[in-house]
């Protein structure tokens, strides 16, 4: 009788002893990676000579000696669980570095102009194909693998996302351009900042929102039974998609960046949650309409709410609050807005504002869409017998209000 896992698959090979498989393996290190944000120890324990994890794939291992597994593919996000097993599973090679494979994942630029060429643009030709590409840019692209790859690549997850959410009846885009599942997918990942020191991934992480890039080498092989250390964080992260390489100092040492502006408000968001845990404060629950008042001109809520974090982060000596560590909180505040498309110390004409927001939504744009509603109610029978009617439209902001398209009906 089989009484295990682990007999069932040595069962499996028994019986196909005969026959030649190809063995594919997705997503191996997801149930490894959830032990290993909770407990080091619980993670040796499974990956250690005797564990299940190691048992596992020693069975594969013997299985492609007897001829039995031809082939394996095996994918994943992070390289800690197969880097862990050593001896047990020496048989395979990584290829997420090469540059050959640097765009298996995602898209090239092509593949993404193509993919718009065949439904966006082919169904609204009102998009403005430049400006809408320019945007995908800023959202999505930017991962490297390797430097001597050709292109840079686009999340092809987020990509595809932004394709099924288009508004092909009236050709404008999603109202968010970050599908919620995979944003709820790169905070449960972002638990692994507990791994090892957690003071020591914190300060790589503020090191990101100050100044986009931080140093440091990829790692071939983790010893989980030594002291995780800086490098093998940066590993990690680089590993998940949340930094990628920007250029190489010297030999294996990489100046790495935050790829695009998504994962920069993934961190954003995640700073300001770790600073409301550390500190036993309430920001989450009341930020989206503090931010919509201040959006709205009303600036006090914001005010008192950055008050009350900066009094207390202010009063713990080894924080080393700066005037840098203060735009760093007040960008993770405001990151939680939506609405605004959020730059740190961008150069407009050869000056740095600290912060700078952009409102997402092109003004007229907006202008053109009110005209094209005003226009189609005008042509219905009971608002056309109207006489001497008269339309505007109205466009609000925290300027005031704006009276346009004046459309007198004689």
């Amino acid at each position: 009788m089989i009484q295990s896992p682990l007999g069932l698959i040595k069962e499996f090979f028994e019986v196909a002893k005969d026959d030649s498989i190809y063995l594919l393996i997705d997503e191996y290190d997801q149930f490894a990676n959830a032990i290993l944000a909770h407990s080091m120890e619980n993670f040796l324990e499974v990956v250690s000579k005797g564990g299940f994890v190691r048992s596992f794939y020693e069975v594969l291992k013997g299985a492609t000696g007897t001829g039995i597994v031809q082939k394996m593919f095996i994918t994943g996000v992070t390289p800690i669980t197969l880097d862990s097993l050593s001896s047990g599973f020496n048989i395979v090679s990584n290829i997420s570095g090469h540059k050959t494979f640097n765009a298996l994942a995602g898209f090239t630029q092509n593949e993404v102009e193509y993919s718009l060429e065949q439904s966006i643009f082919a169904r609204c030709e009102s998009v403005e194909r430049e400006k809408l590409l320019t945007k995908l840019k800023t959202w999505y692209n930017g991962y490297l693998f390797n430097l001597k790859a050709k292109e840079r690549i686009y999340n092809a997850t987020l990509v595809n996302y932004f394709i099924s959410q288009f508004d092909y009846d009236d050709c404008t885009m999603p109202n968010k351009m970050l599908d919620s599942n995979v944003a709820s997918d790169y905070r449960a990942i972002m638990k692994l900042f507990n791994i090892g020191e957690s003071e020591q991934n914190f300060k790589i992480l503020e090191n990101l929102i100050e100044n986009n890039s931080i140093t440091g080498t990829i790692k071939d092989r983790y010893e989980l039974n030594r002291a995780f250390d800086e490098d093998d964080f940066i590993t990690l992260i680089y590993s998940m998609g949340f930094i990628t390489i920007k250029d190489e100092i010297f030999n294996n040492m990489y100046r790495f960046e935050i790829p695009n502006y998504v994962i920069k408000i993934l961190y954003f968001n995640y700073f300001a949650i770790e600073i409301e845990q550390r500190n036993n404060l309430a920001i989450k629950g009341s930020i989206g309409k503090i931010l919509l008042n201040l959006a709205l001109g009303e600036m006090t809520p914001f005010k008192n709410q950055l008050n009350e974090v900066v009094s207390v982060l202010s009063n713990r000596d080894f924080m080393g609050f700066d005037e840098k560590y203060f735009q760093v909180i007040t960008l993770s505040l405001l990151s939680f807005a939506e609405f605004y498309f959020i730059e740190s110390q961008p150069e407009k004409d050869n000056k740095y504002p600290d912060i700078l927001l952009i409102g997402k939504d092109d003004v007229e744009a907006i202008k053109q869409e009110g005209i094209e509603q005003v226009e189609g109610y005008l042509k219905l029978d009971k608002i056309k017998s109207i006489p001497k009617l008269r339309s505007y439209l109205l466009m609000g902001s925290k300027d005031g209000v704006v009276f346009s398209h004046e459309n007198p009906k004689k």
